[in-house]
């Protein structure tokens, strides 16, 4: 039976080519867009790559305080005291590291001015993230304690610095202070790694930032597995109470959160510093929703495309019906054959998808933004199809296979 639909339905797409393009088109355009944005979604919050070890490491990126009413709040990034002091005696972690946001500097080279994004590192961010190294070396342990005037800088901007030749071992002037270039690693675009140059945390010019609670520090803790990350996230959150801010008769009360990167998104998003909850869940349900909202629309116009198609073939519906043919029969062909347009459809539009993120990509619109592709973002793409064949074929063929076969054969809807 199933070999008679797929005849019938190949036979059905090429009588009303022109038809068929314009419901292929509908398709293909609305799966695009859905599935550009699940890639990027994929890509931000399941990250592979330098970030592919996101399912076992938690971001501190705040600290909330109270005033015992509630009524006055703060809300900061991390000191690297808080960080030393709080976070890296924790046990069951397997590393702490503590780095700066990313801020913008000038790199002088004679006459020339160059504005770069540059973090402060230690020895352990480059263990916990993978980044990937074009030349040279990574800074190490020695050169962190020993505060040595080392950099790293990414693809990009080593050909922006140095056209012409290596970077490995140039020297560059930032903010006063002259660093030798030890690596070049590839560009990235993600929370925890975006950067042009990286130096090592002990290349501040005065050490005045170690006394610090609060400032503009992040911690990234790793696990040793991603079992144990509901215990580290109970332990910051126990380590959190313990905290005596700077100004302790006014803020007395100390929130701080070990969060997953989608965690840190929602708490963002939603507002919701001051609650254990980052809201996650309902983030994701708000995008299902919103994606599902997005989807209605064209399914709606293919509904009465559908109707259309369909009703042309009210004297075939007829003929079936008075030789036999059961309502479910017939619908499940009808849904059958509009199921197989849209997986048609799904397979254009990843091609497509494709296209749009190499354009993105190309673009640097998001800078040295690299969006993956893989086997989960196919997988979604297909079932956005399925669903959407569903959703758009349905109705129509329930309504036209409960045709009374005499109205049917006479064309009547």
């Amino acid at each position: 039976m199933l070999r008679n639909y797929l005849l019938t339905a190949y036979k059905v797409f090429l009588r009303r080519k022109l038809f068929t393009a314009i419901n292929l088109a509908c398709i293909v355009l609305t799966l695009v867009v859905l599935m550009v944005i699940t890639a990027l979604l994929q890509t931000t919050f399941w990250p592979s790559g330098v970030e592919g070890k996101s399912n076992r490491f938690l971001q501190v990126y705040s600290i909330r305080s109270e005033s015992p009413d509630g009524r006055s709040t703060s809300t900061t990034l991390l000191g690297y005291k808080t960080i030393d002091k709080y976070l890296k005696p924790l046990t069951g972690v397997e590393r702490v590291s503590a780095f700066t946001l990313p801020g913008t500097v000038s790199v002088y080279q004679g006459d020339r001015v160059s504005q770069l994004d540059m973090r402060r590192v230690d020895a352990d961010y480059w263990k916990i993230l993978d980044f990937r190294v074009l030349a040279g070396r990574l800074p190490n342990e020695d050169d962190d304690r020993l505060g040595r005037l080392v950099a790293v800088v990414n693809a990009s901007t080593a050909r922006r610095l140095f056209p012409a030749a290596s970077a490995v071992g140039q020297r560059i002037s930032v903010s006063g202070q002259t660093f030798e270039i030890i690596g070049v690693v590839a560009d990235v675009m993600h929370m925890n790694a975006y950067a042009d140059i990286w130096t090592p945390l002990t290349t501040f010019p005065s050490t005045d930032y170690q006394n610090d609670l609060t400032g503009n520090f992040v911690a990234l803790l790793l696990a040793r597995e991603p079992s144990d990350l509901p215990r580290i996230q109970r332990e910051v959150e126990r380590v959190a109470t313990t905290f005596v801010s700077a100004d302790p008769h006014t803020f007395p009360i100390t929130r701080f959160w070990a969060d997953s990167k989608l965690d840190v998104f929602a708490r963002i998003l939603l507002g919701r510093q001051g609650v254990a909850d980052s809201g996650a869940s309902r983030l994701l349900l708000m995008v299902g929703a919103g994606m599902l909202l997005f989807m209605l629309l064209p399914a709606l116009n293919l509904v009465n495309l559908n109707m259309g198609r369909i009703m042309e073939r009210s004297a075939e519906i007829g003929v079936r019906k008075a030789f036999g043919a059961t309502s479910l029969q017939l619908a499940g062909q009808l849904v059958v054959e509009n199921v197989l347009l849209c997986l048609a459809g799904g397979l254009l539009g990843l091609a497509c998808a494709r296209l749009v993120l190499w354009w993105l990509e190309a673009s640097q619109l998001i800078p040295y933004l690299e969006v993956g592709f893989n086997l989960p973002v196919f997988g979604c793409g297909m079932l956005l199809a399925l669903v959407f064949g569903l959703l758009s074929g349905a109705l129509p063929a329930w309504k036209m296979s409960r045709l009374d076969p005499v109205h049917a054969l006479k064309g009547a809807a």
